[in-house]
């Protein structure tokens, strides 16, 4: 089976929130996530990833709704472990709800979800997501406390997060590189989904290669960025392109 390549649009919204935030009925309200999700289909994405925020700084209801209900992909949701966004997924119904952490101070989600040590609070989540249909995988750095309690609580999935990997270069990106491929390891073994994202980009994905057992890859901030250039179905079908190597 190829590796399959999930595309994140989330910051198509940001792009869009920076001048019209609070003029989103506006027909000239623009550029579209739902525009941006169609041409990630024609470039050849597998899935579409969105991950609607507390403080609503990308992504907003409306959008996650007119996605699901247009875009004839599998729907990702990220999202925080919260009440509204428990309520709002069940709603929503994605294919997958990938939990993530989520603070208001960060730019973006810069690590992994501690599984293990909020395993508690995120047991009921697990549990009403999946009641609802919902497929749930853990956003975790590549850690073996974390793939064993992703595990341990059900989830069917779980995505390495590659920041660290991402941010650190020849001999300093080696061991972050081991770390991807015990955690690929050891999540298979659990019979867990393995699937990867943050930060991968042209550079750095030939040695993300190397890591067996990936499912699928989600990339969003590299597509958007090299959209500028070439469009945004071009930078998917180049790193498309880019991932057709990789032998599990």
């Amino acid at each position: 089976m190829s590796l399959l390549l999930g595309v994140n649009i989330d910051h198509i919204a940001t792009l869009r929130q920076a001048r019209y935030a609070q003029m989103l009925d506006l027909p000239n309200a623009e550029p579209s996530p739902l525009v941006a999700a169609h041409d990630a289909i024609a470039g050849g994405a597998d899935s579409i990833t969105i991950h609607v925020r507390g403080d609503r700084r990308h992504m907003q209801e409306q959008d996650a709704f007119e996605i699901r209900e247009q875009v004839k992909l599998p729907l990702n949701f990220e999202m925080g472990n919260t009440p509204e966004m428990v309520a709002m997924a069940v709603k929503l119904k994605p294919d997958f709800v990938c939990l993530v952490p989520e603070t208001r101070e960060e730019v973006t989600t810069e690590g992994g979800l501690d599984v293990d040590g909020l395993y508690d609070s995120l047991v009921p989540t697990v549990s009403a997501l999946q009641d609802a249909g919902i497929k749930v995988s853990m956003f975790i750095d590549p850690d073996a406390h974390q793939v064993e309690a992703s595990a341990r609580i059900g989830a069917e999935m779980i995505e390495l997060h590659t920041g660290c990997f991402a941010n650190n270069f020849g001999e300093a990106r080696k061991p972050e590189t081991q770390r991807l491929i015990t955690a690929a390891k050891k999540g298979h073994s659990l019979g867990l989904q393995v699937n990867a994202g943050h930060g991968i980009n042209l550079e750095n994905l030939p040695e993300l290669l190397t890591v067996p057992h990936l499912a699928e890859l989600n990339i969003g901030h590299t597509l958007i960025a090299m959209s500028m250039r070439t469009g945004l179905q071009k930078a998917v079908e180049d790193i498309r392109a880019a991932m057709q190597p990789y032998s599990a």
